[in-house]
């Protein structure tokens, strides 16, 4: 469920205030084999460390998605250490797809990495099916302080999605749409929302698809207002800066 038009973004050096560089990350396994992933560093003394999901396999997802680049670099703005892996099947990840149940599995071996090898509590972004999976596997783990769910798939090309893991989730939410998302429609992604606990906020990005693509209406990617939402509730909900 990702949008052929959004492509792939990805820089092999980052312009931060701070000395920020991109590993390839070899020991990251899952239950069915090793996952590909990409650690981008942070400062040593960052509060956290951040995880991004990517979107729907079968649409040609990947870690290198403009979305989930944009999302990391919200988080990295902040000089906060981010992983970005694929789903299992994907890119020179192993093993078979499994329709959202083993990618939870996946998740949480990323989740395992980032304590054993960073430690520091984790706050993490997903987009679409990377925002039901992940969210899946981070509510209710303890080690996650802040779940960002960016463009909630509802109903996509034939795949209903359920939230009926969201009343459990307590930490932080932060949940970001486009007011013209053809997979979360406004009125069936408010009533997800309302069955998450406080706190939570939800922004709705206008004249953004769900790839947060313009509309006829209004042109031109809303990409850089995403990131801004995420940067802002970072920074009021965790004090960021």
């Amino acid at each position: 469920m990702v949008n052929k038009r959004a492509g792939t973004l990805e820089q092999m050096t980052e312009t931060q205030s701070f000395s920020s560089q991109i590993r390839s990350i070899d020991d990251l396994r899952g239950p069915v084999g090793r996952l590909e992933a990409l650690l981008n560093t942070g400062r040593e003394d960052a509060p956290f460390a951040a995880l991004v999901c990517h979107p729907h396999p079968a649409g040609g997802g990947t870690m290198h998605n403009k979305v989930v680049y944009h999302a990391m670099k919200a988080f990295s703005a902040f000089g906060l250490p981010v992983l970005r892996f694929n789903f299992r099947s994907v890119g020179l990840s192993e093993g078979e797809f499994d329709h959202g149940f083993g990618e939870q599995d996946d998740a949480r071996a990323a989740l395992d990495w980032l304590e054993a090898n960073l430690h520091k509590p984790i706050l993490f972004a997903g987009f679409s099916f990377g925002s039901n999976v992940g969210m899946r596997a981070c509510c209710g783990d303890a080690r996650v302080k802040g779940l960002i769910g960016l463009g909630l798939p509802v109903h996509a090309e034939g795949r209903d999605y359920s939230y009926g893991f969201l009343p459990n989730c307590t930490a932080p939410k932060l949940f970001i749409s486009g007011d013209h998302d053809e997979y979360g429609p406004r009125e069936l992604v408010e009533r997800v929302v309302a069955k998450a606990p406080e706190p939570k906020r939800m922004v709705w990005v206008e004249g953004a698809d769900h790839f947060f693509q313009g509309t006829a209406d209004s042109p031109g990617a809303k990409l850089a207002v995403m990131q801004q939402e995420i940067r802002s509730w970072l920074g009021s909900e965790f004090g960021l800066n």
